[in-house]
């Protein structure tokens, strides 16, 4: 069967942000200054697609977003035989089916991470401009996956990498726990990026635009190695994904954070953005599900933003750092805000 329109509208990807139109980030000219990056790092992104940054929050908030995500799971970190639990709720998106998604999106502890200083200053490296968005995302928490948690990880791009011109977006995995070959985490093929354009012009022109034929190519998968409390930040046209967990007692926690240009005049996504701050709801889309227990609006309270956070939302503009509106006058009466 031709899959190249297999996904429809259910596609990877997150639409908390937009694409917008502009250069390829391996061929942009930068014109601020680096903040995070190195020269080195910036020419290893540009030419394999991904970057790790060390140590871009701190232990303590390591261990803080960790045992957040223990607790939401409803698993015990300390007691392995409590982490054959079934998953909440089964996926559409079914290569995420055993895969360790959690399903919270606006935890207090998942907004401190996102609004740290560093993190947030290594994409204005990337974008070279300072005027950003953050994703609405969620995290992982990965037990071995075996039993009715059998899960074979997979590669794959979140973006359609058949458009002409191609799109550009950036993706980022801040790591919660150290990561081991064996134990799952990221896997990338990085020459696959690094000689993306040339292999495009010989590929099939029915193939899958999502998922590349790892079988056929003459690169395999490398697993990228982190500690927890690395952040790695990589390109959307980097072929990527989840490594299986083969170990019987090593668990990978992660949670995704990405930035893209803002883009304020996109009236209906800023105040999308801005509801699901404040009613504490899940990303759209099919790859989104969200938790089927709605303990973000039961059990968890509104999360507090910085000044920064604000502006990343979309709820103060970035020129003069106002609010747009008032979510508490806007959405009366579609949450009661705990």
């Amino acid at each position: 069967m031709n899959d190249r329109y297999a996904y429809g509208d259910q596609r990877p990807g997150n639409p908390s942000v937009a694409y917008l139109d502009q250069v390829q980030l391996r061929d942009l000219q930068k014109t601020l200054p680096l903040r995070v990056l190195s020269e080195a790092d910036f020419a290893h992104w540009q030419r394999y697609g991904f970057v790790i940054i060390k140590n871009a929050i701190s232990p303590e908030q390591v261990k803080r977003t960790a045992d957040f995500l223990w607790e939401f799971q409803e698993l015990d970190q300390h007691d392995i035989a409590s982490w054959t639990k079934p998953q909440l709720r089964d996926h559409d998106m079914k290569e995420l089916n055993g895969s360790g998604m959690v399903e919270a999106y606006q935890n207090q502890t998942l907004w401190d991470n996102r609004q740290s200083q560093r993190i947030y200053d290594a994409f204005v490296d990337i974008w070279d401009r300072t005027d950003l968005w953050v994703t609405i995302d969620r995290a992982n928490l990965n037990t071995p996956n075996n039993g009715i948690r059998k899960f074979g990880g997979f590669i794959h791009w979140d973006a359609d990498t058949t458009l002409d011109p191609l799109p550009v977006n950036v993706q980022g995995v801040l790591a919660l726990s150290d990561t081991t070959e064996e134990g799952g985490g990221f896997q990338c093929i990085p020459e696959l990026f690094e000689h993306f354009i040339e292999w495009r012009k010989t590929a099939p022109a029915d193939r899958n635009p999502w998922r590349p034929d790892v079988d056929s190519l003459p690169w395999q998968p490398r697993f990228i190695p982190m500690q927890a409390g690395d952040f790695l930040i990589f390109n959307s046209l980097l072929a990527h994904g989840i490594r299986p967990n083969t170990s019987t007692d090593k668990v990978r926690l992660a949670q995704y954070i990405s930035f893209t240009p803002a883009d304020e005049s996109n009236l209906e996504l800023r105040d999308w953005r801005i509801g699901s701050w404040f009613k504490r709801e899940p990303a759209r889309g099919y790859a989104f599900p969200g938790d089927p227990r709605g303990w973000e609006q039961t059990r968890y309270p509104q999360a507090q933003l910085s000044p920064l956070g604000e502006r990343i939302l979309g709820l103060a503009r970035w020129a003069d750092g106002e609010r747009v509106f008032d979510p508490a006058v806007v959405f009366a009466t579609d949450v009661s805000v705990a």
